[in-house]
C-alpha cells in the first residue's frame, strides 16, 4: 500500500474497513495511516437549486475528489443525531419518529442539530427538520469524519434501532461522546451473560436460558432446558431467524441451515414459556445523571399488554394499553422490576423491557435501553412527548425540570394493531411468530376496550362483520377453549361452520355447527365459501410448528378476499367483543386531543 494507490482506493470508494481487508491490516490502523497523510473527506452542498440559483438547503455529501469543502461551522454547541438508515422490517419508521422529536427538542433548547440518515424516504431526512443532513452510510468511519469536522460537543446513538446502537462502543472508544445511557451499561443490557448476571443480582427472574456456538451445545441446552425453547442469534434485528422449536429435528434443523454460529456470534435457547401473557413497557428516566441512582426520577410511559400469548414479535402483536387482564400485583411486580433495572443501567433516557407473565409470575425476557417501536404509540396514547423529553434529559435536563414525574394511567383505552402486506405476497403464509413481518402499525381509541379494538382492526383494512358466517378450525392444543370463544360468536347471531375435528369439539359444547369438507375431502370447502364470499370471518390456529398445506391455503385465500382472520384465540375473543360493543353502542370519533383533555 503506497499513499498515491491509498488516495485511489478513496476516490473509488473503498471504506477503510473494506481497504483493512485486502491488505491485512486492521481499520484503526488504515485510518491512522490515511489521517498521517492528510486524505481525509470533503463535504459538499447538493445542489437542490439545479445551479439555477445559490442553494441554501444544507444537505451534505462526502466526496475524495479534490476541491472545496462547503460546510461552515457556526459557534452553536452542536450534537449529532444518528438515523435508522434503511427502513425495514424490525426497523421502522418508529425510530424515525424518535429522531425527528430529537431534532426538534434540542433546536428549542439552543442547540445547532446535525441528523446523519442515509434515507431519503424519512423525515428525518426532509430540509427542515434538522439543521444540518448528511447524507452518509452508517458506518463508524463515516459518522467519525462528520463528528470530526463538525466539531460536535455529544451524539445520540439510542433513537435509530439496532443500527446506531451497534457503533456506540467504537464511537466513544474514537472520542465520541455519547449523551444519554452510557454504551457500557448498553452493552450490559445486549450481552447475554452480563444481562443474566444483572438479574441474578437483582432477584429478577428470567425463563431458564443457555448460551451455544453449535449444534451439540445447542441440542444439550435444550434437552435441559426442555421443549419448546425459543432460538434466536445475538444482536439481530426484528427478531430476524427468531423461532419456537419443539424437537431435536427441528433444533439441528436451525443450527444448521438457519444461524451461523460462532463464539463471537453465539444463538441464544430459552426456554419457551406457553400460554404465557407478555407486555411491553416503555419507561423514561434521568438516573444517570446523577451520583447516586436513588436521586433520579424514573417514569413508566406505558405498560402495554399483547393480545396474542407471548411467541408474536413485539412489532407484529396487537397490544392493550393500559393493560386489561393483569391483576393489580403483577402490575406492581413489573413497576418495581422495571425501576430496579432503570436504576442499575443508570439510564439517561428511553428504556424498554419485554416481561412474559405466566400466571403471577413476572419473566423478563429482554431489556433495552433505548428508544423502541413502541415509544411514538405510548406517546400519542397518553399525551406526552417520551422521545423529545429523552433528548432534552440527554442534553442535560431533568424530569422534575421537564414537568413529567408521574406515570399517567389513561381513562380510555389505547389498542396498538400491526398491518402486514400479505396481500402483497401471493403464497405466503399469514402465521405471526418470533421474526417481525408488519410493515406499519394503526392505533384505536375508545372508552369501550371492545369498541377501541374494533376500530383498530378497522384502520387495519380489515374492519369486523357484524352477522354472517365464521368458519373456525382450531389446533389440538386450542381445542379446550375453541367453543367458549364460539360460543360468543354465536350468542351474536353468527352461524358456525367447521369440519370435522372441530366441529364434533363444537357440538359436544351444545352448539350448532354446518360441517364442511377440509380440503383433501372433497368440495364444498373452506376455500370455495371463501372464493364465493359466503364466509364474513376465519379462525384459524396453526396444527404444529410446520403448517399443513390446506391451512395455509385457507389463510391465504382469506388474505385475498379481504375476509377477517384471526390466528390466535386471545384475537378471536377480542374480535367477538368488539362486535358486541359496537353492535351494542355503536361507536363515535373524537380527536385524539380530545382524548387527552
Amino acid at each position: 500500500m503506497n499513499p498515491e494507490l491509498l488516495a485511489k482506493a478513496k476516490s473509488f470508494g473503498f471504506s477503510d474497513r473494506q481497504i483493512a481487508h485486502l491488505t491485512g491490516q486492521t481499520e484503526e490502523a488504515v485510518r491512522a495511516e490515511r489521517k498521517q497523510l492528510g486524505l481525509v473527506p470533503s463535504f459538499r452542498l447538493v445542489d437542490t437549486c439545479a445551479a439555477e440559483f445559490e442553494a441554501y438547503t444544507p444537505y451534505f455529501y462526502s466526496t475524495y475528489d479534490r476541491g472545496d469543502d462547503e460546510v461552515k461551522l457556526s459557534a452553536k454547541r452542536k450534537v449529532m443525531i444518528l438515523g435508522g438508515g434503511p427502513n425495514r422490517i424490525g426497523q421502522g419508521i418508529e425510530f424515525d419518529y424518535c429522531c425527528v422529536h430529537a431534532a426538534f427538542a434540542l433546536k428549542e433548547d439552543g442547540f445547532e442539530t446535525i441528523m446523519v440518515n442515509s434515507n431519503p424516504e424519512t423525515v428525518s431526512t426532509d430540509y427542515d427538520t434538522s439543521d444540518k443532513l448528511y447524507f452518509e452510510p452508517l458506518t463508524l468511519e463515516d459518522v467519525l469524519h462528520i463528528y470530526e469536522r463538525e466539531q460536535c460537543w455529544g451524539a445520540i446513538a439510542q433513537f435509530g434501532g439496532q443500527t446506531p446502537l451497534n457503533l456506540a462502543l467504537g464511537l466513544q472508544k474514537n472520542g465520541v461522546n455519547i449523551i444519554g445511557t452510557s454504551p457500557q451499561n448498553i452493552e450490559i443490557a445486549e450481552d447475554r451473560k452480563l444481562f443474566a448476571a444483572m438479574l441474578t443480582k437483582l432477584k429478577i427472574p428470567q425463563p431458564p436460558n443457555g448460551v451455544a456456538v453449535n449444534e451439540a451445545e445447542a441440542l444439550a441446552v435444550a434437552r435441559q432446558l426442555g421443549y419448546p425453547v425459543l432460538v434466536r442469534p445475538s444482536f439481530v434485528l426484528g427478531g430476524r431467524a427468531m423461532q419456537i422449536v419443539f424437537s431435536d429435528t427441528e433444533l439441528s434443523h436451525y443450527m444448521r441451515f438457519a444461524v451461523e454460529a460462532s463464539p463471537e456470534r453465539p444463538v441464544l435457547v430459552d426456554k419457551f414459556l406457553e400460554d404465557a401473557t407478555e407486555v411491553d413497557v416503555d419507561c423514561i428516566a434521568d438516573v444517570g445523571q446523577f451520583e447516586r441512582p436513588e436521586q433520579g426520577t424514573i417514569v413508566i410511559g406505558g405498560i402495554l399488554e399483547h393480545i396474542e400469548f407471548a411467541g408474536v414479535h413485539s412489532g407484529d402483536a396487537a397490544m392493550v394499553l393500559p393493560p386489561h387482564t393483569l391483576p393489580q400485583s403483577v402490575i406492581e411486580t413489573i413497576r418495581e422490576y422495571t425501576y430496579a433495572m432503570a436504576r442499575e443501567l443508570k439510564v439517561i433516557g428511553l428504556m424498554n423491557v419485554q416481561y412474559a407473565v405466566k400466571g403471577d409470575a413476572v419473566y423478563v425476557l429482554e431489556v433495552n435501553p433505548r428508544a423502541s417501536r413502541t415509544v411514538p404509540f405510548v406517546s400519542k396514547s397518553i399525551g406526552i412527548p417520551l422521545a423529545k423529553f429523552a433528548a432534552q434529559i440527554m442534553a442535560g435536563k431533568s424530569l422534575a425540570e421537564l414537568g413529567f414525574t408521574k406515570e399517567i394511567w389513561p381513562e380510555y383505552w389505547a389498542v396498538k394493531e400491526s398491518v402486514f402486506p400479505f396481500n402483497r405476497f401471493h403464497g405466503q403464509d399469514i402465521l405471526l411468530s418470533p421474526e417481525m413481518r408488519s410493515t406499519g402499525e394503526v392505533m384505536g381509541l375508545d372508552g369501550d376496550l371492545g369498541i377501541a379494538y374494533a376500530k383498530s382492526q378497522m384502520a387495519a383494512g380489515g374492519p369486523l362483520p357484524m352477522s354472517g358466517r365464521v368458519f373456525l378450525s382450531v389446533s389440538d392444543a386450542d381445542k379446550r377453549e375453541v367453543a367458549k370463544v364460539a360460543k360468543l360468536f354465536a350468542d351474536l347471531g353468527f352461524e358456525l361452520v367447521s369440519t370435522s375435528g372441530t366441529a364434533a369439539v363444537l357440538e359436544k359444547a351444545g352448539l350448532k355447527v354446518q360441517r364442511i369438507f377440509k380440503l383433501t375431502e372433497g368440495r364444498p370447502n373452506a376455500v370455495d365459501l371463501l372464493k364465493n364470499r359466503e364466509l364474513q370471518m376465519v379462525i384459524n390456529t396453526p396444527s404444529g410448528q410446520t403448517p399443513r398445506a390446506d391451512e395455509v391455503k385457507i389463510r391465504t385465500t382469506a388474505v385475498y378476499t379481504n375476509t377477517p382472520i384471526m390466528t390466535t384465540l386471545g384475537g378471536a375473543k377480542a374480535a367477538a367483543l368488539g362486535i358486541a360493543a359496537i353492535k351494542k353502542n355503536g361507536y363515535a370519533v373524537k380527536t385524539l386531543q380530545e382524548y387527552h383533555t
